[in-house]
């Protein structure tokens, strides 16, 4: 009877040993996460873009994988007013596109929707929504994008075999181009196999495995990428590279943001890395600003080497606001940022806050004319300062050209200027502090110190082009063009009110070209080429990071700091 008690009350305390046991377990467990929401992380057009092409297709990135039986003419509609616009919707990666049925009208109102009912692969939906208009202006696009960036660069040595491979387009294109048909990796003749992706304006190549040690690799970007009217690449785009021995494990830094102080309500906030970054990890999720602890809406770009947050409305005046780029973010080889980076500022109304930095030149500074593939002159051009090529070698025309400096031909300090230019270029093209939109001809006006951006071309056919400093030595003036800068014969660039043409800088997407006898101020950067017909003058530099510097009896003077 004693066993038998004794066995009962083992069992007894056995079985309250498990019910607290499976209690403390059910008091303790984890409460089950609620996924995030897919979000809009960019648009094109922008919110409140004007001067937007007629045969423009309209697209939205989302910060993740959509359901695409979710992404239909139901849940992302565009509007005229409140009539209806007829088109076709497609998706690919992760970036939903609206395809009018025909050019929209000019100079009109649009507003694009994308609803709640488009959910991710979890079926999580929109929290809200989405909404934002633009405005039409009255010419189609028929520019041909270019290439701006790649990474690895062009030439680049010691890449390593873990990377992607990553293009940056100078406007958006059209993602169901973006392929592997279109986006091609190949060692020698020989295929290299990979995924492709495409989110804002860059493209990346995720090579199937790592790449092989010490090899070289050409990639390409074919004509078959267009961009959203269906314009395509000009040329195909080719550039090479060869790898080192072995794979990234570095964590990328953010090593600078803007702006910084007395920053104007309507500004966007941008991060610059130490090195390409994977575009699909730079979204909302992982950009984020916040007034105190309200968070801002807004959406994030990414193009280069510069990550923007685009706040969906102008910022208080006098707050401070605190930016964060998380671990989320990664480089192309898959490192995350060691630890969350974190800056704040404070907002003003003061006009001062649109002030903008000089472009850094490094040490291409030193150097009137650089070029990529050749540099040639016909006639009695005289060049004060250095004139470099690289990776080409040949500088021909000197004599009859007179050179005022160094001639760097294909050695370490041309490409050293090469690699410089192309972070100069950069920076241009990523600043977003205060743009003011300009098209088309800017003869005849008179501009004050700030940053001017184009999506297109610009030209200077009508008139003089005055740069009014308005007394202030040291203002700024940058000029960001999509596409071509042409100066037509006898033109003229002045400067006014104190304006330096150390202070001058044109970033141009394509190639740039001086007229007969025009007259031209400030640092030119093209990505392509850069041409001075006959007896042109620059008080300025010749710098074109990938292809020529033709001169014709022209006059280059390396401006005074």
């Amino acid at each position: 009877m004693v066993r038998k008690t004794l066995v009962v009350l083992i069992v007894a305390i056995v079985l309250v040993a498990v019910i607290l046991g499976a209690g403390y377990v059910l008091l303790t467990q984890t409460p089950p996460v609620t996924p995030a929401a897919p979000t809009v992380t960019s648009t094109f057009p922008d919110n409140a873009a004007t001067g937007v092409p007629i045969n423009m297709n309209i697209l939205a990135t989302f910060s993740k994988a959509m359901a695409p039986s979710t992404i239909t003419v139901s849940t992302f509609t565009l509007k005229q007013g409140t009539t209806s616009v007829s088109g076709l919707v497609s998706y690919a990666g992760v970036t939903a596109t609206f395809d009018p049925a025909s050019d929209l009208a000019t100079s009109t109102a649009y507003t694009a929707t994308i609803t709640t009912g488009a959910k991710d692969l979890a079926g999580n939906a929109l929290q809200s929504n989405f909404v934002w208009s633009f405005t039409t202006s009255q010419v189609s696009d028929t520019t041909a994008p270019t290439v701006t960036f790649t990474s690895p660069a062009y030439a680049a040595t010691g890449v390593p075999i873990n990377t992607k491979i990553l293009a940056t387009f100078s406007e958006a294109m059209d993602p169901s181009t973006i392929t592997t048909s279109t986006f091609t990796l190949k060692q020698g003749t020989t295929p290299v196999s990979g995924l492709v992706s495409y989110a804002g304006v860059t493209a990346t190549f995720d090579p199937a495995s790592d790449l092989a040690t010490s090899t070289a690799y050409t990639a390409t970007i074919t004509t078959g990428a267009k961009d959203l009217a269906g314009n395509a690449l000009a040329v195909n785009f080719i550039w090479g590279f060869t790898t080192g021995s072995t794979p990234d494990t570095t964590p990328p830094l953010v090593i600078s943001t803007s702006p910084v102080v007395a920053v104007p309500v309507n500004s966007n906030i941008s991060a610059t890395f130490s090195e390409a970054m994977d575009p699909s990890t730079i979204t909302t999720s992982t950009f984020t600003l916040k007034q105190g602890t309200t968070s801002v809406s807004g959406l994030v770009s990414y193009a280069g080497l510069t990550a923007t947050f685009n706040p969906a409305s102008d910022l208080a005046s006098n707050a401070t606001y605190t930016a964060t780029i998380t671990t989320g973010a990664k480089d192309l080889a898959g490192n995350a940022l060691q630890s969350n980076f974190v800056w704040s500022f404070t907002t003003s109304t003061s006009s001062s806050a649109c002030s903008q930095a000089a472009v850094a030149l490094g040490s291409a500074a030193s150097f009137a004319v650089l070029a990529g593939s050749t540099v040639t002159n016909t006639g009695a051009t005289i060049v004060t300062g250095d004139v470099g090529v690289s990776p080409g070698t040949a500088v021909t025309g000197f004599p009859p050209g007179t050179v005022v400096g160094t001639i760097h031909a294909g050695d370490p300090t041309a490409a050293g200027a090469i690699a410089n230019l192309t972070i100069a270029y950069n920076d241009a093209a990523g600043r977003t502090l205060c743009p003011i939109t300009v098209a088309g001809n800017l003869g005849g006006l008179t501009l004050t110190p700030g940053l001017y951006k184009s999506t297109s071309g610009l030209e200077i056919s009508s008139g003089d082009l005055t740069l009014d400093a308005q007394g202030n030595a040291s203002a700024v003036f940058i000029f960001q063009i999509a596409s071509t800068l042409d100066v037509a014969a006898g033109l003229h660039v002045i400067l006014a009110g104190g304006a330096k043409a150390s202070n001058v800088f044109w970033q141009v997407g394509t190639s740039a070209t001086l007229g007969t006898n025009s007259t031209f101020v400030g640092t030119i950067m093209a990505d392509q080429a850069v041409s001075l017909i006959t007896g042109a003058t620059l008080d300025g530099r010749a710098l074109a990071r990938i292809a020529a510097v033709t001169l014709d009896a022209s006059t280059v003077t390396k401006p005074a700091p």
